[in-house]
Formats: C-alpha cells, sequence, structure tokens
C-alpha cells in the first residue's frame, strides 16, 4: 500500500555555486511512502507524517545556507565551539561567512542541484519514519509560475525563527499591476534586477577588514565587497559578498518592506496619474502588496 502526500511542505533555502554566487530557492516537497498497513489500518497517519516530515524538513535543510561539501571551490572550518566558517572561492566574486553551525546545510555532492538536495533530505529522513513504512520516494519541484520570478538571498536579524539566519532564500514571482493591467515588461525588469542577489540592510553593514572570516577571506576589500554583520538569537552572523551581487535596502528586508522598495523604484517611472500595485511573493503562495 502507497500513501502520498503533494505540497507536503516548502523548502526556502539558498545555496552557493560557482557560477551564479549565493542563489535563493524554494522547492516544493511530494512524499510517497509505501508499507503495511499498522493497527489502525493506516500506513501512516496524514497528519502525523505532515507533521513529523515537516520537522524534519525545517529542522535540517529549510532556510539553511545549502553548501556543496565535494566541491572544490568550497572551504569549511569550524572555529568557536558551534560556529563555522564558509567560503566560495571564484576570483573577485568569492562568497565568505561566519555563523551558527546551524546556518548551514552540508550536501555530500561536487554541486548544488535539485536531484543532490533531493538525495540529502532523502537520507534525512529515511531513517526517522515508522517501522512498517518500507518505501520512500520523495520529489522536490519548483512552482509552476506564470510570468517573472527572481532569486533572493537574505537574512532577518529580528525575526524569532530561522529566517534570522544571514543567508537563506527564495525563488520568488513577482506582479506589477498598472491600472489594473499586469506590465510584463516591468517585471522582467525586476526579474532581471534580482536575479542571483543578495538584499541587505545598510545598518549591518561593516568594514570586511572587521569580520571574522577565514584566512581565504583576506584579500577581499571594501571596494569589491559588502560586509555584513548582525546579532540575532541564535547568534552572530557575518557575511562578506561581492557588491555586484548585492543590492542595498535603507531598511530590513522583510517581504512587506520590500513590497514597498519596488512600489518606490517603480512608481517615478510612471505618470502622476496612474496607479501600481506590487505582490511581492517570499517563496510559494505567500507574500506582501503594496499600492502607489
Amino acid at each position: 500500500m502507497k500513501l502520498f502526500v503533494r505540497d507536503l511542505t516548502v523548502i526556502d533555502a539558498s545555496y552557493l555555486c560557482t557560477e551564479r554566487g549565493m542563489v535563493g530557492e524554494s522547492w516544493i516537497l511530494d512524499v510517497v511512502m509505501s508499507g503495511e498497513l499498522n493497527e489502525m489500518s493506516m500506513v501512516l497517519d496524514f497528519s502525523r507524517v505532515k507533521k513529523q516530515i515537516k520537522q524534519l524538513v525545517d529542522q535540517y535543510v529549510d532556510h539553511r545556507l545549502i553548501v556543496p561539501a565535494k566541491s572544490p571551490a568550497i572551504n569549511t572550518a569550524a572555529t568557536t565551539t558551534g560556529y563555522a566558517t564558509v567560503d566560495l572561492l571564484r576570483e573577485n566574486k568569492s562568497i565568505h561567512l561566519h555563523c551558527p553551525e546551524q546556518a548551514f546545510c552540508f550536501i555530500d555532492a561536487e554541486a548544488v542541484t535539485i536531484e543532490s538536495v533531493t538525495e540529502h533530505v532523502y537520507q534525512v529522513l529515511k531513517g526517522n519514519l515508522p517501522e512498517n513504512v518500507q518505501g520512500l520516494e520523495i520529489t522536490l519541484r519548483h512552482e509552476m509560475i506564470n510570468g517573472a520570478f527572481y532569486h533572493y538571498s537574505h537574512g532577518l536579524k529580528k525575526h524569532d525563527g530561522n529566517c534570522q539566519r544571514i543567508a537563506h532564500g527564495h525563488r520568488s514571482p513577482i506582479e506589477l499591476i498598472v491600472n489594473g493591467e499586469r506590465n510584463a515588461e516591468l517585471e522582467k525588469q525586476w526579474a532581471k534586477r534580482w536575479q542571483d542577489i543578495y538584499l541587505g540592510s545598510q545598518e549591518d553593514v561593516l568594514s570586511v577588514t572587521e569580520l571574522n572570516l577565514s584566512e581565504c577571506a583576506k584579500q577581499v576589500t571594501n571596494e569589491t565587497h559588502y560586509g555584513f554583520r548582525y546579532t540575532a538569537p541564535q547568534g552572530e552572523f557575518e557575511l562578506a559578498i561581492a557588491r555586484s551581487e548585492t543590492e542595498m535596502l535603507s531598511t530590513d528586508t522583510t517581504v512587506e518592506l520590500l513590497a514597498g522598495y519596488i512600489a518606490e523604484k517603480v512608481k517615478p517611472s510612471l505618470s502622476d496619474s496612474d496607479v501600481l500595485e506590487v505582490v511581492a511573493y517570499e517563496g510559494v503562495g505567500k507574500g506582501a502588496m503594496a499600492t502607489l
């Protein structure tokens, strides 16, 4: 007997890539389990399986920076108790972090792909299900988006949950509606602008020379990189990332503020009488709206 759960949860994370840098992603998780019926004539109770699997995915993968541990471009090292440095070496666009270990998800692969992440999630789940579950199939997939979308990464230092981690992200649609009609050209412009972007807050900026990064980061300068540091409930987070792959905001980067930011940037290109509505998503099926 097989039990399936579609759209069980969404993994919102970022990953490191030698070509693209830091990439925000959102993957929908589907699960199929096979096994003998239990004393309730079920393979597993739906409410229980959703809670159990989501808890494991949230704990080990979601809202983390996914690091391909076997990549020759990756260097990692433990520092003080519970902390680690991670470096992605890619000439003048290297990325360097010093964060609590729970901010990272190390996978046994040379590159982060939907297949390598699927295998990692499978390994996380397979040993944590009831004995009568004999088979497990999982699928990660992207949301089907009718229109433009971007990949952004950020951190929300004031958040009580895992959003506080400095390098997690989303694959998000963007809808720009002018006088009741979607404007595909404006949407494409923002998708290009925020393709594989890090959204940073001005108040978190610090000279890269003041960050507690690895020896690999010594070559980066304030001319090429932004440095960020903040303290949140889970600990202290530090990041150096190329200026060319960053957009700086004067505010935090909650989706509510992002919707307002986009509206403020787009509105001057329209006439005074035009009504602009921005629908900014944060991953799959959620987000914020702003109107000017």
